[in-house]
């Protein structure tokens, strides 16, 4: 490696890093947000100078900043309605939103269709029983404790997404039960990846791979013409590092859910924060499912999906997806995948 210039713009919270390499690798620059969707997002390009990555880099971030506060559920921003304000507006009134939001509220409903409702955006009123404990039982383990299963399954009475009315003539969105309300965590970060993915081709970018909390996005080879490697992570608490395959990636996404990313521990017994919505529970069947597939969306969603679902169940749900792949990590460490993932 020869020299590295280090850009910092504290108030946008990006770094430039151009990273000259080799000759063929002379134009390679990365750029970290730190302030997007709870997690560290990661962005390589390569662009003709220092100035055209920072213009492209601003501007995903421009972006993936807006959705992160579009989709939010848990706080308020001045001067914009969110999902936030949709699910305090339940069973009052409709509510004018963005787009954007209409959007991922449309693709949420076509997922659910596609996963036979493995994937619930409306399912937000078990999720937050789930949430509330385990940010108690992360922040004092001594008291952790698992969310009633009466108060789980009266909350499950309110997650019917035909509850959900969009009106993209008015540009609203209306919750008709009161105590219901919407969680996007399934589907948010791919979403927003693919969308940023999108706008940065349009834009003219033909070389970029894109990571926002582990959600990757590819767009084109790298600068030397070789496909983008990304490692698929070994789930087992006891592995520590290491990875146990590398995908080769070109216009593609890689999406893995898995058990060892949010979890708290009640009686030593660990739970994670997938839950099936049939057992009301977090989901058992697997370690980890990592998707192939183009559009970074569908990928997040398929990986939640199939992680609620045995292996079987899964291969069978990804016949109505022409293009995706998908590798399990069962619970006793066992490697399945589809017959395309080695390709």
């Amino acid at each position: 490696m020869k020299k590295i210039w280090i850009v910092c713009f504290a108030v946008l919270l990006i770094t430039i890093i151009v990273v000259p390499r080799n000759s063929q690798e002379s134009r390679r620059f990365k750029a970290s947000f730190l302030d997007l969707f709870d997690t560290y997002t990661e962005l390589t390009i390569y662009a003709d100078n220092e100035a055209e990555a920072t213009r492209i880099a601003t501007a995903a971030r421009d972006e993936l900043r807006a959705c992160h506060r579009l989709f939010d559920i848990y706080n308020t921003y001045e001067g914009s309605n969110n999902l936030k304000t949709v699910n305090d507006s339940a069973g009052i009134a409709p509510v004018e939103v963005d787009r954007r939001i209409i959007d991922l509220l449309l693709f949420g409903k076509e997922m659910y269709a596609a996963t036979g409702g493995q994937v619930n955006i409306a399912m937000g009123s078990v999720l937050s029983l789930w949430h509330e404990k385990r940010t108690v039982g992360i922040a004092d383990p001594e008291n952790a404790s698992l969310p009633d299963m009466d108060a789980l399954e009266a909350a499950a009475r309110h997650m019917d997404i035909d509850q959900l009315i969009i009106d993209e003539t008015l540009m609203t969105v209306y919750l008709a039960d009161s105590a219901m309300s919407l969680d996007v965590g399934a589907i948010a970060k791919g979403y927003a990846t693919e969308r940023t993915a999108q706008l940065m081709m349009a834009d003219g970018v033909d070389s970029a791979l894109l990571s926002v909390g582990g959600n990757v996005r590819a767009v084109g080879v790298r600068g030397d013409g070789t496909p983008w490697q990304v490692g698929v992570q070994n789930p087992g608490a006891e592995s520590g590092t290491g990875d146990i395959a590398t995908v080769s990636l070109k216009d593609r996404s890689m999406v893995t859910s898995g058990s060892y990313q949010r979890y708290y521990t009640v009686d030593g017994v660990q739970y994670h924060h997938i839950i099936d919505p049939h057992t009301l529970m977090p989901a058992r069947y697997a370690r980890s499912v990592t998707i192939l597939t183009q559009d970074s969306g569908v990928a997040d969603t398929l990986s939640t999906a199939l992680f609620t679902v045995s292996a079987e169940k899964g291969k069978a749900m990804l016949s109505g997806f022409s293009d995706a792949e998908a590798l399990w990590v069962e619970p006793d460490g066992t490697i399945l995948e589809t017959d395309g993932f080695s390709d």
